[in-house]
Formats: C-alpha cells, sequence, structure tokens
C-alpha cells in the first residue's frame, strides 16, 4: 500500500510540481478551494490517470477533507492568495487571512486524529528578512523590520508553531524565488524578449532564488532527516545580484540587447499590470545555512546552470 502525502493548495505551479514530483510512489493528495473544472491547473492535475486526488476544502473549516490527513507520512501546506497583486486593503486581508486561517485549521483537524502525520511542512517565505545590501541573511538573523510583507510572514509562522501537535514532527520553510518551468520565469522571460531584460532599479538588489527541483529534494531530505525541524531557509547558496541574474537569462536566452527598467519605471509598470514594486525592488539576500550544515547538496547551486536547465527544457 502506498503512503499518502497531502499538499494543501496545491494547484498553483509549486504544488503541481511537488505533486508530479511524489507521484506514482506516493498517493498524492490535493487540498484545492477550486470548483472542479474551473481552471487549467486544476484541469492539468486531475487528467494524471487517478494517481492524484483533489479534494475539495475552503480553507477555513474542518470537513471531510480532514479525514485524508489521516496516517498521511507528510502534510505540505501552501495555501495562500498570490502576493502579486496591488496591497490593497481588500487584498492585504484576503493575503494574510487566507494563510492564517488554513495553517490554523490544519493544525486543529492534525489535533483530532488518531493517526496524524509524522511531518508538516509549512511554507513561508524568505521575505521575512530585511531589504538586505550589507550582509546575507540566515535562520539566526534578527527580523528587523515590519512593513505589510514582513507582518504578514510573522502572523503566518506564528499561527503554524501555536498549533498544537506535540507528535507531528514541524518544519517553517522560508523559500526564496522559485525557478522553474512556469511561475516567475514566464514574466521575467517575456521581459527578456520583449527587450527589456536589463536590470530593474539599480540592479544591485540581491536576488535569492532556489531551482524547483532542489526544493523537491530538500523536501525528500527533511523528510528522511528527522532531527530537522523548526525554520529552514529554502533558497540556493549563491544568491547574485538582480544584474546578474538579469545578464544570465539574457545570455542563456540569446537576445543580447537588455535595456534597464529604472525605479520609477517599476513602480509605473507594477501600476498598471496590478502588482507591487518591492517584489522586483527588495534585496533578498539569504542564505540556506541550517540545510548546507545538515548536509544538504544542492544540484543547482549556481544561477548558470539553473537557467540552463529551465531554458533548455521548455
Amino acid at each position: 500500500m502506498k503512503k499518502k502525502i497531502v499538499i494543501a493548495g496545491g494547484t498553483g505551479f509549486i504544488g503541481q510540481q511537488l505533486a508530479l514530483w511524489y507521484t506514482p510512489e506516493y498517493e498524492v493528495v490535493v487540498l484545492s478551494r477550486e470548483v472542479n473544472g474551473q481552471n487549467n491547473s486544476y484541469n492539468c492535475l486531475n487528467k494524471m490517470n487517478g494517481s492524484i486526488r483533489i479534494v475539495h476544502w475552503n480553507g477555513a473549516d474542518i470537513d471531510k477533507w480532514s479525514e485524508e490527513l489521516e496516517d498521511a507520512e507528510m502534510l505540505i501546506n501552501l495555501s495562500g492568495k498570490s502576493v502579486n497583486c496591488r496591497y490593497t486593503e481588500k487584498n492585504k486581508k484576503a493575503i494574510l487571512d487566507s494563510r492564517i486561517r488554513s495553517t490554523q485549521v490544519l493544525g486543529r483537524a492534525i489535533s483530532l486524529l488518531n493517526k496524524p502525520p509524522q511531518l508538516w511542512i509549512n511554507a513561508a517565505s524568505a521575505t521575512i528578512y530585511r531589504h538586505a545590501i550589507d550582509a546575507a541573511q540566515d535562520e539566526q538573523s534578527e527580523l528587523l523590520q515590519n512593513d505589510f510583507s514582513v507582518q504578514v510572514c510573522k502572523e503566518w509562522e506564528k499561527a503554524f508553531f501555536a498549533a498544537d501537535t506535540p507528535v507531528t514532527r514541524k518544519v517553517c520553510l522560508r523559500m526564496a524565488i522559485v525557478l522553474g518551468n512556469g511561475g516567475v520565469m514566464v514574466p521575467y522571460t517575456n521581459l527578456v524578449k520583449a527587450g527589456l531584460g536589463g536590470k530593474q532599479g539599480s540592479g544591485k538588489q540581491m536576488f535569492s532564488w532556489i531551482h524547483m527541483t532542489d526544493l523537491c529534494r530538500l523536501i525528500d531530505f527533511i523528510r528522511d532527516h528527522s532531527r530537522l525541524e523548526g525554520i529552514l531557509n529554502a533558497s540556493a547558496p549563491m544568491p547574485v545580484r538582480n544584474e546578474v541574474f538579469m545578464q544570465t537569462l539574457r545570455k542563456i536566452c540569446k537576445v543580447r540587447i537588455g535595456f534597464p527598467m529604472y525605479r520609477w519605471m517599476v513602480h509605473l509598470g507594477a501600476r498598471i499590470i496590478g502588482t507591487e514594486p518591492e517584489l522586483m525592488l527588495k534585496s533578498r539576500w539569504v542564505i540556506p545555512a541550517r540545510l548546507c550544515d545538515a548536509g544538504f547538496v544542492f544540484r543547482y547551486g549556481n544561477i548558470d546552470k539553473a537557467l540552463d536547465d529551465i531554458i533548455r527544457k521548455r
């Protein structure tokens, strides 16, 4: 009989890739707010010849979905409204509530089980660290800023660690920007192809990232190393400046010209497309100290190798 993995909020880019990674070795159950046939990602997972099951939940209330957690080897929670939007009061409330409520209800559901999951990995974000241009941030770094994005991260982690799950090992995964065939690589490559693949803002801001394959591999590593718990940074060991990232992407896409997007252009463009400029301009300088200390070896440790693999496979 196959072991079970439950992925809450698993119809997005990261969730789909994780579901495919664990199929067919595991029985994969995806908890989704989507109604049957509502979007392409739902339909994509639903066509996997029955190897992936999609179970509806609302991310707030205990219902029949909670039975799927019984005797699961691992729960991965990725739930939360995308931050790729304008930070209106309505959107800010949805961003925060969707993360807090889903985390809290999973904790309550686990506490009621006879055989709760052995491991609960909760998504978090490397944006919890300050705008860093002077030094890398690891799991021991102080959390000095308190803007909206950081507040969301802090409340999200607080809800996770407040859950009373004494027999379930818990890992909070502070993820850097995940690079793969989809997700953020789509707008970045579109910019490059449009001739706008130069630096954004000053270009000096640090770009912390992780290849999707390494994210899957490090989750395997966490599963197999029972002493790992608490907060872990999921980021490649060699972050780069924004200007280096864009230059490397242009080279691999074989686009010679890349006009820069000055700070005012980023702000204007963000307003036009309905997102926030901090997604491009914040300096995220994050390193995976605890994972490296534990012996995890990245397959894609440098940006050239990572981008070459992603673009070549498209």
